[in-house]
């Protein structure tokens, strides 16, 4: 099979794993929302970033690694629930507002930052792409085809990229159309969807014990 036809089935899966609404996309879409296109990029970027390591993970078999990850599941859980719990909070305690000089914030890193600390945290990540590219059977690259693990895992980041251009550059233009009351409604709606998440992370653990 050639690598075009593994890079084409790779954006397909970086897509598929990128649009479910999750603490990324809230995340990006709240600093989309609030900053502009750049901010909200940034911020599925670092997403892409964790998911672009997860894909090379699984795509070229490194079994070491989801070995790992298994292993101490619910440590990284944890550690995730309180990452988006945090961060829900300091979205519900913000004030935001739309002003003429609203720009960019002080750091574009930030965002970007926490896109690839809330994915890079998630178990289910690594592991899904684990049992995505398992189930790919005769579509996915024999072991050493390192030519095609490259391409499907360019892939991955390749439609995980153009599902974050499409998301920010979508909101950024409803930005014209807000107001102050609008972008609070939109910080209580993000914050409170990101600390429910975070709860049922711990409500999940709490249950498999």
């Amino acid at each position: 099979m050639s690598v075009t036809v593994f890079f084409l089935i790779g954006i397909a899966i970086g897509v598929a794993t990128s649009a479910p609404v999750g603490p990324v996309n809230i995340a990006a879409i709240q600093r989309a929302l609030r900053y502009g296109f750049l901010p909200g990029l940034l911020a599925g970027a670092g997403a892409v970033a964790a998911d672009g390591i997860y894909a090379g993970f699984a795509a070229f078999g490194i079994t070491a690694v989801s070995d790992f990850v298994e292993r101490h599941s619910g440590l990284i859980q944890i550690a995730g629930g309180m990452l988006v719990i945090l961060f829900g909070a300091r979205i519900l305690a913000a004030h935001p507002h739309f002003s003429e000089e609203d720009g960019p914030p002080t750091s574009l890193w930030a965002g970007m930052g926490t896109g690839f600390a809330l994915t890079i945290t998630n178990p289910g990540v690594v592991l899904g792409f684990l049992a995505i590219f398992g189930s790919l059977g005769k579509w996915a690259p024999d072991p050493g085809d390192y030519a095609g693990a490259t391409a499907m895992v360019a892939g991955v980041v390749s439609g995980a990229t153009g599902w974050w251009v499409f998301i920010s550059a979508m909101v950024s233009r409803l930005r014209s159309r807000m107001t102050d009351a609008w972008l609070v409604w939109i910080n209580r709606a993000s914050g409170s969807l990101l600390i429910a998440f975070g709860v049922a992370i711990f409500l999940h653990l709490f249950l498999e014990g």
